[in-house]
């Protein structure tokens, strides 16, 4: 009877090294077919947001999906931007586009607003940073007054704002003629550099460097040894090129739709002890 016993308790409890059960090897090839059909509807769903151009820039611009997860969808997580960052986006675009929606907003909305969405104060980050300047501004200011360059000053940044959204970027600053912005990888902030170009208003050209590094980031400011070298680098460029350090084409890797021209120079700035390597990117796209 005991034996009887022993062999039921067998039976139910088998050892280890028995194989594994029909229940668990069903729910792998369950797992399994889920996930094939998720990154096959990522697939499909990329490819529709693809075929329409204009669709694909305002999701790209509001941070709806990101721009690595459109080139490679199932691969990667699809955004990476947080509720608060698509309504910042959602809100600077809508207010350049028209500008009256600020009031309508209203100001104690508009700084609660600014005040939820700041990045933390003096926590360091690794980003890329982008200066740009508008070469021939000085000269147009003297030539034609304070209210045309205003106005053209007005016209470049309606531009250069869903440019720098597109690519995961933010304005931080802008410094009279030019702008700082800081972006979450390499690779945006090279195609942001290089799109930016086409922001400059007539006459006047645009310029722009762009280094990687760890920086301190606040709500209204960022600063730190990768901001001070990526300004040095936007003054060796000439109008309507775009200069970047090694590190920066490095870190981004192969990009799309940029390529590096000519080979590395080296560069040493005042107030930077290392020799700066610097390359200049242009646009691939015919």
């Amino acid at each position: 009877m005991a034996d009887n016993a022993a062999g039921r308790v067998n039976q139910v409890n088998p050892d280890s090294t028995a194989p594994p059960d029909d229940a668990g090897t069903a729910r792998d090839l369950g797992a399994a077919t889920v996930e094939a059909l998720r990154r096959n509807l990522a697939r499909r769903a990329a490819s529709l947001i693809r075929r329409d151009p204009d669709a694909a820039d305002v999701a790209l611009e509001l941070g709806l999906v990101d721009r690595a997860w459109l080139d490679n969808p199932g691969k990667v997580p699809i955004s990476t931007s947080g509720p608060y960052e698509v309504l910042e986006r959602f809100w600077e675009r809508s207010v350049e586009q028209r500008p009256s929606r600020l009031a309508a907003l209203g100001l104690g909305a508009a700084q609660l607003l600014a005040g939820r969405l700041a990045p933390p104060s003096g926590r360091p980050e690794s980003l890329a940073v982008v200066f740009t300047d508008l070469e021939g501004f000085t000269s147009y200011t003297a030539e034609y007054g304070d209210e045309a360059a205003l106005n053209l000053l007005k016209e470049h940044h309606r531009d250069a704002g869903p440019i720098v959204r597109r690519e995961g970027g933010r304005i931080v600053k802008r410094l009279g003629d030019g702008l700082l912005c800081t972006f979450g990888s390499a690779q945006g902030g090279l195609r942001a550099a290089v799109g930016l170009l086409a922001t400059a208003p007539a006459p006047l050209r645009l310029r722009a460097g762009v280094h990687v590094g760890e920086a301190i980031v606040s709500s209204d400011d960022v600063i730190g040894h990768a901001v001070n070298v990526a300004a040095r680098v936007a003054e060796t460029a000439r109008g309507g090129a775009v200069m970047a350090t090694q590190e920066a084409v490095d870190a981004a890797g192969p990009t799309p739709g940029i390529r590096v021209k000519g080979k590395p120079r080296a560069r040493r700035f005042k107030g930077i002890a290392e020799r700066v390597m610097l390359l200049e990117v242009e646009s691939d796209l015919s």
